[in-house]
């Protein structure tokens, strides 16, 4: 219902007073909107750093096509062509037995010493596979070991199927435990704000006998509601921010650089997103539903 300039500025003022006035009830309603918003956002920070460290694996999923030496021209030509054509591959890379070979070298040094010459070289011309998406290299594995000229496929099918089902179990533990934190949170924040109605009850059915409208009653409440979900929202924001800069400066400090972390300011961007506008809303909507048995006079 829209209210005058006038009806507003006392609605924030009233809002004000009451949070002064009951300044222990206040900062019980804000710890414990700290309280569930913290666990939340800590949880969300952990699971996004998740998803981020798990995508970096999978995108190294890849299929490794090892060529029939004693396959003819024109079946290697025709694999080619197959491949290319393939709608669930999105990067086809020919790597030829002298390039292995070379990267064999590198990462091995002298293990490999004495294979000098191409008629040394035990290696195969390969192919190197990306899927559109990580989850389809089984299939699309199984199907190319059909292929003319193809001798062999490579995918560590034991550790890509033992990443993806990791991957799915932190991605339902994650989801269950946000669902979860975030049910406790409505509860406990609307449970509390009621407490706060509650105690002022006399002052709500007094205005209601001498004639003040529901939402001349209700709007103090509600902007007081907003007051304490917006500061319970910022001061998490707050710590997870500082706690989450220190860790990357621990990172880097300790030369961790395997730890792919989320930037702070993409974290930050996710958690205002989020926090900011739950921690509000939550506590409007407590503050307006709890006190709909105290309206009806």
């Amino acid at each position: 219902m829209p209210v005058s300039f006038n009806s507003f500025l006392y609605a924030c003022g009233e809002a004000w007073s009451n949070l002064y006035r009951n300044k222990w009830m206040t900062m019980a309603s804000v710890g414990v909107v700290v309280v569930t918003l913290l666990m939340l956002g800590g949880f969300m920070v952990v699971n996004l750093n998740l998803n981020q460290i798990t995508s970096d694996v999978r995108e190294q999923v890849e299929i490794v096509l090892y060529i029939d030496e004693e396959s003819t021209a024109e079946e290697q030509e025709q694999l080619h062509s197959k491949l290319l054509a393939h709608r669930s591959l999105n990067e086809v890379r020919f790597v030829h037995r002298d390039e292995a070979m070379k990267r064999l070298k590198e990462q091995l040094g002298d293990v490999v010493e004495g294979y000098e010459g191409a008629a040394d070289n035990p290696l195969r011309d390969s192919y190197e596979l990306h899927t559109l998406r990580p989850e389809m290299v089984g299939d699309v594995a199984r199907e190319l070991e059909g292929y003319p000229a193809v001798a062999e496929v490579y995918y560590g099918e034991a550790t890509v199927e033992k990443l993806f089902a990791a991957t799915r179990a932190v991605q339902l533990v994650g989801l269950g435990l946000m669902t979860g934190l975030a049910v406790t949170a409505v509860f406990l924040i609307a449970h509390t704000i009621r407490l706060t109605v509650f105690i002022r009850r006399r002052e709500i059915m007094i205005m209601k006998y001498v004639g003040a409208t529901n939402w001349f009653i209700r709007w103090p409440f509600v902007l007081e509601g907003m007051f304490i979900g917006a500061l319970g929202a910022a001061l998490p924001l707050g710590a997870i921010y500082y706690i989450y800069q220190a860790s990357l400066e621990w990172v880097m400090a300790n030369n961790l650089m395997f730890l792919t972390l989320v930037p702070a300011s993409l974290i930050m961007g996710e958690l205002v997103k989020c926090l900011l506008p739950l921690g509000t809303g939550l506590g409007i909507l407590g503050s307006a539903f709890s006190m709909g048995r105290f309206l009806r006079v």
